[in-house]
């Protein structure tokens, strides 16, 4: 299984995030920016079991990311976060490709319950290729 990837300009989502994905035994990799994200694929690593990313983000946004993943990997389960829970945010990250939606701030138990809904949504994916 592949890395679930975090992308979130704030240290402190990221870091909560580690810690309960550490304890859950679940891989992941933490970006602060989309930029460091993309690099980090167009350097040859392998693309994430599951795609957790911020909307509002310095540099590219979340949706921007969302459809640059979506365009190469069609079957990844992406989860867009966002503080700013607005009815066109959500409409926008459905309308591309999300997989779920999650408001900030968010209850961290449920957030790994999704994350981990997501890993086996993707891993179903791959079996059914």
């Amino acid at each position: 299984m592949n890395p679930v990837w975090i992308i979130d300009d704030d240290r402190s989502i990221r870091w909560v995030f580690e810690k309960a994905l550490t304890r859950e035994e679940i891989a992941f990799k933490s970006f602060g920016s989309a930029a460091e994200a993309l690099a980090s694929l167009e350097a040859g690593a392998p693309p994430p079991q599951v795609l957790v990313t911020d909307i509002r983000m310095p540099g590219e946004s979340g949706l921007s990311l969302l459809q640059k993943f979506k365009a190469r990997f069609p079957a990844l389960p992406v989860i867009i976060m966002t503080a700013y829970s607005d009815l066109d945010s959500a409409v926008s990250s459905f309308q591309g490709g999300a997989f779920e939606y999650l408001p900030k701030p968010f209850d961290l138990p449920k957030a790994v319950e999704l994350i981990r809904r997501a890993v086996e949504e993707s891993l179903r994916e791959e079996s059914s290729d």
